[in-house]
């Protein structure tokens, strides 16, 4: 697997970034990602390229490894933990643990995104003496960056596409505007964005406060309305920028372990609408019960009802009701509702005991989000958690849940046979945050087991 050697324009220009926030809500340096000729120091800047010849767009690399290059560590650097703005672990730093047939490479980011290095990996197993494959593609939004060993998924259109979006043209560019020119000038108002107007500051990712005559990009330079990236082939988007504040901008914020706390990306409402721009045939706002229906509700309408924000709540585990405050997980978070920075910044955190974050309310909405992660996971439709069998642990002897490690069974933990793999999956937590025989997250919402 060939990897960039990144220009020293790129390099400084992350580095500094890590420091002074490289996009600042807004487009970053030049020069960090394009390059004029491919050469620097007599050499090219690129291994994807021959000298003097620079990737598309003057790029280095193509729209995906050009953010690959920050947003993934060299293995000059390797990485060690989740760390910062990493969204990809190199193929030399994967963790091992192992599977059923060899070792597995275990990616070490945890972002709310989660790590496209889950979709790096095909696991075998079996189920009663027949063979499967646990198939990495199947586990995120398979990107196209050949310089970092991601490929294009062999499913020609995205899922539920409308307008056949080619998996052949899916890059970061196709959600995220590199550019950043979506902004918003009023936090109290996230939603409403425009691409022309003050300059942009900061990010809108975290912050609550904006200095007068000054704008603030939008949540992970997610592009708005009108958005019409290169690789996207139905249009234009139609619809803003989702709205959410996340904690922190480091290792110690929204990228870590969640075995002792939650990391709490607040979500406000728009994720289901943005995700719709090309899995338009998913969106489904609501229902009414006992009618015939395609799929399961999610948007800016599809409100939780008393009834299910009180599941929420009460919810712990199979066989715990005992749940009170806001007992909120971030293995199914949901949208608020709310559209000011300032609101929703009161309950994003990363350093709150378990349990903290926003109240379920029967305003609150169902989001794409609430069971999916968006860049990939350690599991089948970027889901964030189990969902193939009826279990999500087992017990031992007495009683104690455990992650099931038989490699010769592989219901349950579809070839991941470590427990170390498995905790990995649920970001650090251990078989012991839930029950034994623990039933799936479906039920904190609808308490059916």
């Amino acid at each position: 697997m060939k990897y960039l050697k990144l220009a020293v324009a790129a390099v400084l220009a992350c580095a500094w970034g890590n420091a002074y926030a490289f996009h600042s809500g807004g487009v970053a340096e030049c020069d960090g990602c394009h390059t004029m000729h491919n050469s620097d120091g007599g050499v090219a800047m690129t291994s994807f390229r021959t000298q003097y010849e620079a990737g598309p767009y003057l790029l280095q690399g193509n729209q995906s490894e050009a953010c690959l290059n920050c947003h993934q560590n060299s293995t000059a650097t390797p990485d060690t933990g989740p760390t910062g703005y990493h969204i990809s672990t190199p193929a030399a730093n994967l963790v091992t643990a192992g599977n059923t047939a060899a070792t597995l490479a275990v990616p070490l980011q945890m972002t709310p995104g989660g790590d496209f290095g889950w979709i790096r990996a095909d696991v075998p197993f079996a189920v009663r003496g027949t063979p499967f494959v646990n198939k990495g593609e199947e586990r995120g939004h398979n990107i196209v960056a050949p310089g970092y060993g991601y490929v294009a998924d062999d499913k020609v259109t995205a899922p539920g596409s409308t307008g056949g979006f080619l998996s052949s043209k899916l890059h970061c560019s196709s959600c995220h505007d590199p550019h950043g020119k979506y902004r918003v000038t009023d936090v109290t108002k996230l939603d409403t964005q425009a691409t022309t107007g003050a300059p942009i500051k900061q990010s809108g990712s975290g912050s609550a406060v904006l200095q007068a005559g000054f704008a603030q990009g939008t949540y992970r330079l997610l592009a708005g309305a009108g958005y019409a990236p290169k690789s996207y082939n139905a249009g234009a988007f139609g619809v803003p920028a989702p709205v959410a504040v996340a904690p922190g901008s480091s290792s110690s914020g929204y990228n870590r372990l969640e075995n002792v706390n939650e990391t709490v990306t607040t979500y406000g409402k728009g994720m289901s609408e943005f995700c719709a721009n090309c899995h338009d045939k998913m969106l489904m706002n609501g229902y009414v019960s006992g009618t015939d229906m395609l799929r399961h509700p999610a948007g800016n309408a599809a409100t939780l009802g008393a009834t299910i924000a009180a599941n929420y709540v009460q919810y712990v585990k199979t066989g715990d009701l005992s749940g009170t405050g806001s007992n909120y997980t971030s293995l199914v978070p949901f949208e608020t509702g709310a559209v000011d920075q300032s609101v929703l910044k009161t309950t994003a955190s990363n350093a709150q005991v378990k349990g903290f974050g926003p109240t379920a309310a029967a305003s609150s909405t169902v989001s794409c989000l609430s069971c999916h992660r968006a860049h990939a996971s350690g599991f089948k439709s970027m889901l964030r958690y189990a969902h193939e069998n009826e279990f999500m642990t087992i017990a031992d002897a007495a009683g104690v849940a455990t992650f099931d490690t038989s490699a010769t069974e592989g219901k349950i933990n579809r070839g991941f046979v470590s427990a170390a793999a498995q905790e990995a999956q649920y970001y650090g937590r251990p078989a012991s945050t839930f029950a034994g025989y623990q039933r799936l997250l479906c039920n904190k919402c609808h308490v059916k087991d």
